[in-house]
């Protein structure tokens, strides 16, 4: 059985902090950097020709720290740093700037870039939590800039400011929540078997990847188990392909029902199936296999006027026994459920301490 090598797509929705992937933000981030230094380069000789010469040179600084932290960002592991120290300082030089004596109005725009640039690089809930307070300061700045709100006109300019700041707020917010949600509806799809609603081949094979990771780190084992409906086809060529489905939602919820918590089942395609066992000793995968086989060989599922009855064999491979990395492990497995299938079918069949000899446990003539 190939195994996929495609990037495990629920594993890099977690480790992804906003909408945008690493890769993109620190592409994003480089962008960001150039664009800012340049800009400082541009203020910095505006201010010391408006007489700021302290502003000024402060500029000319951060705008060469930019650019050097522009060819940086190629391979630092800190980006998550880099962005909180990018986007602190932005924001405490927005509110700098703000409070200059004889600022522009237009200073304060500035202050309703915050939610968009924090959402974009740290997500939800991170940007909510920088933003606001950064949002709020800048809020009372411009009350304390604007002096008398007594008057109609005054007051006038700080209601557009809250307003236009709290709906950019709330907009961005909702922005990323329902971005979040359909991003999750997406992954559910690529990862999940429309028939089954269990794990698709690469998911499973994601889950796998991780599992052997975790159990290195751990030192603990697993079994891995594939297993086959014995003569699916004649399913499907008695009774059509909507009774082979049936069949197949049948075994799956089977599957699910029996399993522990700590468990894991994929269908792998047609009508093999992967199941991950943690924690398990080879006799007590054995007996979970076995009950299971017991349970799929005394069922008869009804449809229609016709009763069904299948048989199933499985394969089992431990790890690391029977091999440390996914595609040998997989290939015992396979190894395992095929040399039962030769024996009879409806049967369980283990590798055993040298993995290419197989024991057949247990099971009966299909």
């Amino acid at each position: 059985m190939k195994t996929s090598h495609h990037a495990d797509l629920g594993a890099t929705l977690e480790q992804s902090r906003s909408g945008l992937r690493d890769n993109h933000r620190r592409s994003l981030m480089r962008l960001l950097f150039v664009a800012t230094g340049s800009a400082l380069v541009v203020f910095a000789c505006l201010q010391i020709l408006s007489g700021f010469l302290w502003l000024g040179l402060g500029e000319l600084a951060a705008s060469v720290v930019l650019f050097v932290g522009t060819w940086r960002l190629k391979t630092t592991r800190h980006l998550q740093a880099c962005i909180y120290a990018y986007l602190l300082t932005l924001f405490s030089f927005f509110l700098v700037i703000i409070v200059l004596p004889n600022a522009s109005v237009a200073a304060f725009v500035w202050v309703l870039m915050m939610p968009v640039l924090a959402y974009l690089l740290l997500g939800k809930r991170e940007g909510l939590i920088l933003s606001v307070p950064f949002m709020i300061a800048g809020g009372v700045i411009y009350y304390l800039y604007l002096e008398n709100v007594a008057s109609p006109h005054a007051l006038i300019d700080l209601l557009n400011m809250v307003l236009c700041g709290a709906l950019m707020l709330v907009f961005v917010h909702l922005y990323e929540v329902r971005r979040e949600e359909a991003e999750q509806r997406l992954v559910d799809m690529a990862q999940t078997d429309a028939l089954t609603g269990l794990a698709n081949r690469s998911n499973f094979q994601g889950t796998l990847n991780r599992t052997i990771a975790e159990c290195e780190r751990s030192g603990t084992g697993f079994a891995l188990v594939v297993m086959d409906i014995d003569h699916f086809k004649v399913v499907n060529d008695t009774l059509g392909h909507e009774a082979g489905d049936y069949v197949l939602r049948n075994i799956s919820r089977c599957l699910t029902e029996r399993l522990r918590g700590t468990d894991f089942v994929g269908r792998l395609g047609g009508e093999e199936f992967g199941l991950i066992l943690r924690d398990v000793k080879p006799a007590d995968a054995f007996e979970l296999m076995d009950e299971l086989r017991q349970r799929i060989s005394s069922s008869e599922l009804a449809y229609g006027e016709a009763r069904i009855r299948v048989t199933a064999s499985f394969g089992i491979a431990q790890w690391p026994d029977h091999g440390r990395q996914a595609e040998s492990l997989m290939r015992v497995a396979d190894r395992c459920l095929y040399s039962g299938k030769r024996a009879g079918r409806n049967r369980v069949a283990a590798a055993g301490s040298n993995p290419r000899q197989m024991e057949i446990l247990a099971g009966e003539t299909g």
